[in-house]
């Protein structure tokens, strides 16, 4: 009630001035955790901030819409456009606190640039506005609770994932690697990859560096999984790997895994005997 109060007498005294209507940026974000839990589908949150614009004859100057984008980072690509065209606005406005941030470091950096560009902030479920005092109060303590629920939310994440590592491993959430294909849950040899695979160990047991096979794949033309040129530093995570002989590993833990292995234990292992010859590191993960 006193933030619509104050914003109506605000409003009077810019028509006493002749100043413009507020113009505001809209903007929304749903991940896939998201909608599943909490039902904010893009077209939702738009469809309430419109009409809510309207109810306030306030002028809609652009919506910035981030799909599948977690709250936590600020690299959302609608997101960092709308901060580009702040001086195309004179107001945010978000459907809750947690659509546009869900780390309150975040936030706070955020306000303070929009502080600075004489900026304000409207999320429209909290009925909350920068224009008080109390609103301001108000949202840091939300925002606080929103990251200490994200937090917690990861944390318990991580002991799922240890436990299930200590039971029976299986997939926990990596990077698709090398030489495999991820498909209906399980890894899959990707033939021309794992190929790569096998001759990186073989030339690395034949006595070629680490830095000639770089060189090797490079001069092939054959990219990374990402498409790059092979780095030492790839080579070398591959080599120690113990994926391609059979096992997954998470964090401190190690299990056999039935996914289709590309070398055998016993090449692993002399690589392994190798590197540490060569004045290097065995893997972690060795039988041995």
């Amino acid at each position: 009630m006193y933030a619509d109060n104050l914003y109506k007498f605000r409003m009077r005294c810019n028509l006493r001035m002749g100043a413009s209507t507020m113009r505001v940026a809209i903007y929304t974000r749903v991940s896939t955790e998201d909608q599943a839990k909490e039902g904010f589908s893009l077209d939702a949150q738009l469809e309430k901030l419109r009409a809510y614009c309207l109810a306030r004859g306030w002028d809609i100057s652009g919506e910035y819409i981030d799909e599948g984008y977690s709250g936590r980072k600020t690299r959302r690509p609608a997101y960092t456009k709308m901060m580009e065209n702040i001086n195309s606005w004179d107001m945010l406005l978000v459907l809750k606190m947690d659509r546009i941030h869900r780390n309150s470091k975040n936030f706070m950096v955020m306000m303070e640039d929009l502080n600075k560009k004489g900026k304000e902030f409207v999320s429209m479920m909290e009925s909350l506005d920068t224009s008080t005092a109390m609103g301001r109060f108000v949202m840091d303590i939300i925002q606080r609770i929103a990251q200490l629920e994200s937090e917690q939310i990861g944390e318990r994440v991580y002991i799922g994932m240890e436990q299930k590592a200590k039971v029976n491993g299986g997939m926990l959430g990596f990077n698709i690697p090398y030489g495999y294909d991820y498909i209906n849950g399980q890894l899959q040899i990707n033939m021309n990859e794992a190929s790569t695979v096998k001759e990186m160990f073989s030339w690395y047991i034949s006595g070629k560096s680490i830095g000639e096979i770089t060189k090797l794949l490079n001069e092939a033309k054959l990219p990374t999984k990402k498409g790059r040129e092979w780095a030492k530093k790839t080579i070398s995570a591959i080599l120690k790997n113990p994926l391609y002989c059979g096992y997954i590993h998470w964090e401190g833990y190690l299990n056999k895994s039935n996914h289709e292995s590309i070398i055998t234990l016993q090449e692993f292992e002399k690589v392994q005997d190798l590197l540490l010859a060569h004045g290097g590191h065995r893997s972690h993960f060795s039988m041995k």
